[in-house]
C-alpha cells in the first residue's frame, strides 16, 4: 500500500512495454511522452485527445492551450524514457499522487500510442513497479542510474565492461548531445532541456547544484560496478 506522505516518502518507479516492446518509436512518441508527464501532472481533468494540446516546446516547457493552472499531484525529481520502458523518481503530492499520476499519464499515453498505430489492448507490463528509498545517499545513486540508462544506446553492454578514460568522455558527450535529450540528465547540468517538469530542490539540496552534479555523476560512471550495488535493490529491472 503507497504511504501517502509529500514530504519524507521517496520512489522509484518504473515499467516496460507488454513483452519488452517498443513503446517509444520515434521522436513524435518520446515528445507526446513527455507532454503527458506535464499535463497528466495535475489535480484538474485533463483531456488527453483534443485540439487544445500542441507539442509545441516553449523555453523547454510542454505546452496546452487555454489551460488552468496545474495543481500537482507528483513531485518529479528525476526521469528518463527509454524505447522500450521508463524511470520514474518521484513523491507524492496529493494523496495517492504518484498512483493517481502512473494511471494518467499511462492511460493516457496508451491511448495516444494505440489510435497512432491502429492496435488495441494494454501497452505495459502489468502495473507500474515501485519501492521506497530511503536516504539521500540512495537518492543520489538512484539519480545518476536513471540518467545512466540512456548509455545503453550507445553502447548496450557498457555496465558489464565498464569505460575507459576516452570512452566515458565519449560517454558524456553522448548524454549532453540534445538528440538524446530524453532525461532529466540535461536539466541537472543546468542545460535548459524540459526544466518544467522536475522540481529541482534535490538538485540544489544534495548536489548543489549542476556543477556539483557535474562532478557527482562524473565520478559515478568511473565507479560503475561499485555504486550499482548501493542501490542494487532500487533498481527493479
Amino acid at each position: 500500500m503507497e504511504n501517502n506522505s509529500i514530504t519524507t516518502e521517496f520512489f522509484h518507479t518504473y515499467n516496460r512495454g507488454t513483452e519488452k516492446r517498443d513503446i517509444f518509436l520515434n521522436e513524435t512518441d518520446y515528445l507526446r511522452a513527455v507532454h503527458d508527464m506535464y499535463e497528466f501532472n495535475d489535480t484538474n481533468v485533463v483531456m488527453n485527445l483534443g485540439p487544445r494540446f500542441t507539442q509545441t516546446v516553449i523555453n523547454g516547457t510542454p505546452t496546452a492551450i487555454n489551460r488552468k493552472p496545474r495543481e500537482l499531484i507528483i513531485d518529479l525529481f528525476a526521469w528518463s524514457l527509454m524505447p522500450n520502458h521508463y524511470h520514474y523518481f518521484l513523491r507524492n503530492r496529493v494523496k495517492k499522487g504518484i498512483a493517481k499520476f502512473h494511471q494518467k499519464w499511462g492511460g493516457g499515453y496508451t491511448s495516444y500510442f494505440n489510435v497512432k498505430y491502429e492496435r488495441t489492448g494494454v501497452l505495459f507490463q502489468g502495473k507500474y513497479k515501485k519501492v521506497r528509498v530511503t536516504n539521500d545517499a540512495q537518492a543520489a545513486h538512484l539519480v545518476c542510474y536513471i540518467h545512466s540508462n540512456i548509455l545503453d544506446i550507445w553502447k548496450p553492454n557498457w555496465k558489464e565492461k565498464g569505460l575507459t578514460s576516452f570512452e566515458l568522455q565519449n560517454a558524456l558527450e553522448f548524454l549532453e548531445d540534445k538528440k538524446n535529450r530524453w532525461a532529466s540528465h540535461q536539466d541537472y547540468l543546468g542545460i535548459k532541456n524540459f526544466p518544467s517538469l522536475i522540481n529541482n530542490e534535490f538538485l540544489y539540496n544534495f548536489f548543489g547544484g549542476p556543477e556539483g552534479y557535474r562532478k557527482f555523476f562524473t565520478d559515478w560512471l568511473k565507479q560503475y560496478k561499485i555504486n550499482i550495488q548501493i542501490i542494487q535493490k532500487l533498481i527493479l529491472e
